[in-house]
Formats: structure tokens, sequence, C-alpha cells
């Protein structure tokens, strides 16, 4: 079985930063593309950011400029490096990973880190 375990969440004032890590964990031969998504009370998840196993990256517009994601693949682990942060960033945040145990890949996701932005 597969695991996604994440860490890094904390409370932080506006301005500030936080660094959240995924790391997967089992039986693994090829992850491919790994993304951060969020879910703010009474809202729906939405992406937050994504790195293909090419390294190409896309953000969603309210983080662009202020949120970087990298992985390490040695590791097997997503980073999402988050400056400059906002109230409006408070959620809590899960590590997704497409990931190719056998011969087909599945949707794994993290047990998600709470993150709170005060004013």
């Amino acid at each position: 079985q597969v695991q996604l375990v994440e860490s890094g969440g904390g409370s932080v004032q506006a301005g500030g930063s936080l660094r959240l890590s995924c790391a997967a964990s089992g039986r693994i031969k090829t992850i491919n593309t790994m993304s951060w998504y969020r879910q703010a009370p009474g809202k729906q998840r939405e992406l937050v950011a994504a790195v293909t196993s090419g390294g190409s990256t896309n953000y969603a517009d309210s983080v662009k400029g202020r949120f970087t994601i990298s992985r390490t693949d040695a590791k097997n682990t997503v980073y999402l490096q988050m400056n400059s942060l906002k109230p409006e960033d408070t959620a809590i945040y899960y590590c997704n990973a497409d990931i190719v145990q056998w011969f087909t890949s599945s949707q794994y996701w993290g047990q998600g880190t709470q993150v709170t932005v005060s004013s």
C-alpha cells in the first residue's frame, strides 16, 4: 500500500512563511504529477499547485508569485514553500500524488495539514 504523510503546517501571522512537505512511501514504481490542494471551511477543495515528473509546474492564480512547489524524486517528496501568507490562505492543505505501483496509476491523498494565517 502507498501512504502520503504531510508535515509543516501550523499557525503564522499574515506576511509570514511556511513550508509544507509530503513524503510518499510504500510500493512505488513511478510518481507522476504531485500536487497540493486546500480546503477552507465551507468551501470546495481547490488545486493550489502541481508539478509533473518532468518538472513543469502550475499554480492557482491566487497563489502565483507567493507559493513555490518543488519535488525531490529520490525521496518521493513534494514541497510547498508558502511566502507572504494571507488570512485567506487559511485551510487544510492536502497532498495528492499520481502513483504507479505496478502497471497503472492511481490517485493517493495525504491526511491533510492545517495552515492558519492570522491578520
